[in-house]
């Protein structure tokens, strides 16, 4: 088995800031959210004022503006290019993807790629986080709550905030682009912000 993070280590790019973006683009009304979005924006980022899960909570508010299920699905057809060259070559039917991005946004990549995903539990109607953020060991918890005993051959991640996950693995990669590096254990990271 394989585990993969998703944004910049699998796809070119951040699939939530893409959906974001294609959101407000074809459903002008989310465009009335932008003020709230950049308030809680500098509120989390800047202030550090609040966890991860209830900054996304927020960012999130904007999907009472649209049908979240149709729109991900329109979003994957358009998107789905986005996917990294080397992981294609190597997908194999095991392979799961354990992200921060939300599950809603994630789910329909179980059909396209025939692959596992865990992700981040978001309400697709109002952005409710209905569970933690799956960020740092919570990455962890979640990947083991589903699969208790499982042996991870290889592990690719463009952060280093994913090292509890890192831990786990036979073998661990730092993706930059289509290139993946071993994974330096002694790399000292800045606090993570959760």
């Amino acid at each position: 088995m394989n585990v993969y993070d998703m944004d910049k280590t699998i796809y070119n790019g951040d699939s939530t800031a893409d959906f974001c973006l294609y959101c407000f683009t074809h459903h002008p009304k989310t465009l009335l959210y932008l003020p709230y979005i950049l308030g809680v924006t500098v509120r989390y980022y800047v202030l550090n004022i609040g966890t991860k899960t209830e900054f996304k909570g927020k960012l999130y508010r904007f999907l009472k503006s649209v049908d979240t299920e149709t729109e991900v699905e329109k979003f994957w057809d358009s998107h789905i290019r986005n996917m990294k060259a080397y992981y294609l070559e190597q997908k194999r039917e095991d392979d799961v993807i354990v992200s921060a991005s939300p599950e809603f946004l994630l789910k329909p990549l179980e059909k396209h790629l025939n692959i596992h995903v865990i992700a981040s539990k978001v309400s697709p109607t109002d952005g409710t986080p209905l569970s933690e953020n799956c960020y740092y060991e919570e990455k962890v918890k979640r990947f083991r709550e589903i699969y208790p005993d499982a042996l991870i051959d290889d592990f690719y991640s463009d952060s280093y905030s994913d090292e509890p996950l890192a831990k786990l693995a036979k073998r661990a990669f730092i993706v930059k682009g289509e290139e993946r590096i071993s994974w330096d254990f002694s790399y000292h990271k800045k606090k993570i912000h959760i």
